[in-house]
């Protein structure tokens, strides 16, 4: 299977959020933006080095790299290789003495390890195509998209209730809230689902 490449585009919170973080992969060769619900712990591993922030004493993830490099073990790479009943699912890949082999790991904690490790980060298509959101490109003068958002409540009044939330989704990538994009898109997904059954 050919895995896609992906970028740490950024982390993003809201004070509804009770401390979760939404931490933003994007395509290296497309425009669809991945948002994983990471905790603070990990949101803040991972600002610290990507900030190259040292703290005076190793954190997890400092100690996990450390531990993989006395014992001359070589991360690859990190691949979110599956999406089950909305949890991702990941793995480090690393070499050790030639031999190939991987690790299970939440996601959170593996690009918490890969920005240590410049590993580069891949995710599977079905993953991507899944979850993915995609993003806009940045058009449109201010006058247009308030246009838009006139003929948008306009359009509303009259739109089913997944009409309103795939509106809403689009304005929420639109305004790069990718942690309410990745909500909008599970309820989605279960409406969806409840209407197919139905």
């Amino acid at each position: 299977m050919d895995f896609i490449r992906v970028r740490i585009i950024g982390l993003s919170t809201s004070p509804s959020s009770g401390g979760a973080y939404a931490l933003v992969l994007g395509e290296e060769d497309g425009n669809r933006r991945l948002p994983i619900i990471i905790g603070a712990f990990e949101a803040q591993a991972i600002a610290l080095e990507l900030e190259q922030i040292q703290p005076p004493r190793p954190m997890t993830h400092d100690l996990l790299r450390d531990a993989f490099d006395s014992m001359q073990v070589d991360v690859t790479q990190i691949v979110i290789d599956e999406l089950r009943e909305g949890t991702f699912f990941a793995k480090i890949r690393y070499d050790h003495n030639g031999s190939e082999d991987q690790l299970d790991a939440r996601p959170s904690d593996a690009v918490a390890l890969a920005v240590r490790v410049d590993a580069p980060i891949f995710v599977a298509p079905s993953v991507l195509d899944e979850a993915g959101i995609v993003a806009d490109d940045e058009s449109g003068s201010m006058s247009a998209i308030a246009s838009e958002q006139s003929s948008e409540e306009e359009d509303l009044s009259s739109a089913t209730p997944l009409e309103r939330m795939q509106k809403q989704l689009d304005k929420a990538i639109e305004e790069e809230d990718y942690e309410r994009a990745a909500e909008l898109r599970d309820k989605i997904e279960q409406l969806k689902s409840e209407q197919s059954q139905n």
